[in-house]
């Protein structure tokens, strides 16, 4: 200021010195007079600064509930989970998952120490429960879900067997005494299991019909085995599904579809050009559909067994083309409705071409057959209709190693490593080499269509028989996943930007948001340990003695 009060240099020019500038030097600056902090907190200075600093595209809009572009940039920056403020190494090997309860106050990790722990979610988490599955022969814990109301707890194990036994169990265990309730069969096991009501889960069963067929049954079980009535059947089946060329029925997972039309956050469709998973309606109507196959089926299936239509097929693809053959007219065809008042949609990974799971599979579960009340296995169904046909199918053509539902159950999030491109599987039992770099998708459970472009950061190295499950989870805001680079990483949802990796010492099987406060994160490892991250703002409060200007973008975030 001059000696008459007026500033030296004009707000444009100050303005052209702030572009120059970092956001802590902006803000610093700003400190200095009332003019200079009058610029330094221009919209339009924190509009370039957000894209520059975040390296957002500029075709992406501020998010619809932002305010300011500075209110925004400091959200991005102050709001993630990237400190570290808890390690528990209560577990003795390696940690596999974690799940939140509905409240936030409690959550559950699973462990190849083969126990299940559950946690106090207090400002310091400890542990309250801690049960040992090897009584039961168990190999080791691998998932767990709390039920809506928070009173029960589902449990799923390996089984001790033979190097490749595919069997597992289901353990509800009830969390106001932490009795064991029931235990539910679960083949393959890592069906891994889900809630589909407060009190019944749904498992899976495999049963094989030849060297690369199979079919999977899913059932409804009720929680509490010891309900005797006529009306109230413990143990129902939903769907009996046919698996071609060695692949099962994988990660179930169930999504509300009465949410549907009121999401925390909507999410524009993938940009134009972008390469989209192919999605399959197998509910629309067809012309062909309406054709007795019959005949045709019969003369060709004879032609096929008798080895006199195409003598140059090999083994695995005559069996697939028999079964194909034979499933045609003893399937039962979806059911041509909306989404149902009620309604929900089951979720699984599934297959066509080889083992490698590389398609998603939906199927709607309408009310009526939420209840294992009713006919037993199955019972009113036609004699033809032998396997049930899915609603949708979604082939993202690569390997899929995670999925995870926003809270609104509107989008389904999917990790997956790619295929190589125009890639051609010729033997189920040799699938195509998968990228090691980890592609996480994005799918409208509504439209069934892909939606943004693919986030990318996070990678994985196994090879195709040796790849595992790591588990994602997608808060209001943001989406965070495991890796087997060492680290967890966190995405926001709306601007598809990487904003924390989380470093530990293995792999990073993993994460889990608390679902009441998405600034609270949660990593399980190889290492044996889960950490708890919360963000900036959250340690600021609770630990500085007194407030400090602007200390948001402090120097401990980077």
């Amino acid at each position: 200021m001059d000696d008459g009060g007026i500033p030296l240099l004009p707000d444009s020019l100050v303005y052209q010195i702030f572009l120059n500038l970092g956001p802590a030097d902006v803000l610093a600056a700003g400190l200095v007079c009332h003019q200079w902090q009058a610029v330094s907190r221009d919209e339009f200075l924190w509009r370039e600064q957000f894209y520059r600093y975040y390296q957002v595209a500029r075709n992406v809009p501020r998010h619809p509930a932002a305010t300011s572009w500075y209110e925004e940039f400091r959200r991005l920056y102050d709001t993630v989970p990237c400190v570290e403020v808890q390690t528990l190494e209560e577990h003795t090997d390696q940690v596999l998952h974690l799940s939140f309860s509905h409240s936030g106050y409690q959550f559950a990790s699973c462990s190849k120490d083969c126990t299940v722990k559950i946690w106090n979610n207090d400002l310091t988490i400890s542990l309250l429960h801690s049960a040992d599955m090897r009584p039961y022969n168990w190999s080791y814990t691998q998932f767990s879900q709390f039920n809506q109301d928070d009173s029960l707890l589902l449990a799923s194990g390996v089984f001790l067997g033979p190097h490749n036994s595919s069997s597992g169990e289901i353990a509800v265990i009830s969390l106001d005494t932490f009795a064991l309730l029931s235990r539910v069969r679960n083949k393959p096991y890592d069906v891994f299991g889900c809630w589909l009501t407060d009190t019944s889960l749904i498992s899976g069963n495999l049963h094989r019909i030849g060297d690369i067929t199979s079919c999977s049954v899913l059932w409804l079980n009720n929680a509490f085995q010891d309900v005797e009535s006529e009306n109230v059947n413990v143990v129902k089946r939903l769907f009996k599904i046919q698996n071609l060329n060695a692949s099962t029925i994988r990660t179930v997972m169930v999504a509300d579809c009465s949410r549907f039309d009121s999401p925390e956050l909507l999410l524009e469709a993938g940009a134009p050009g972008a390469d989209p998973c192919r999605v399959f309606d197998l509910s629309s109507d067809s012309e062909d559909q309406a054709v007795d196959p019959g005949p045709a089926r019969a003369k060709g299936l004879r032609r096929l067994l008798e080895g006199r239509a195409q003598p140059q097929l090999s083994e695995c693809v005559l069996e697939t083309k028999a079964a194909e053959l034979l499933a045609q007219g003893h399937t039962k065809p979806p059911e041509r409705s909306t989404a149902a008042a009620g309604s929900k949609l089951l979720i699984f990974t599934t297959g066509c071409s080889t083992y490698s799971p590389h398609q998603i599979g939906i199927k709607q579960i309408l009310p009526h057959q939420m209840t294992t009340a009713g006919p037993v296995l199955g019972e009113g169904r036609g004699s033809d209709a032998f396997f049930d046909a899915l609603d949708h199918v979604i082939d993202v053509h690569g390997h899929i190693i995670g999925m995870g539902l926003s809270p609104d159950n509107r989008y389904l999030y999917v990790n997956s490593r790619a295929w190589p491109s125009g890639s051609v599987v010729a033997d189920p039992m040799q699938p195509p080499p998968i990228a090691e770099e980890i592609d996480l998708l994005v799918f409208d459970l509504k439209t069934m269509r892909e939606v943004k472009q693919a986030l990318r950061a996070h990678r994985a190295y196994t090879p195709n028989d040796a790849c595992f499950f790591i588990f994602l989870d997608v808060s209001r805001d943001f989406v965070a996943s495991g890796a087997e680079d060492r680290h967890g990483y966190v995405w926001e949802r709306h601007y598809n930007i990487c904003l924390a990796k989380l470093r530990h010492q293995d792999v990073v099987n993993s994460v889990a948001f608390s679902p009441q406060e998405q600034e609270l994160l949660l990593t399980a490892s190889d290492d044996a340990t889960i950490k708890a991250w919360r963000s900036p703002r959250t340690v600021r409060v609770r630990q500085a003695p007194r407030p400090r200007p602007f200390s948001w973008f402090a120097s401990q975030r980077r």
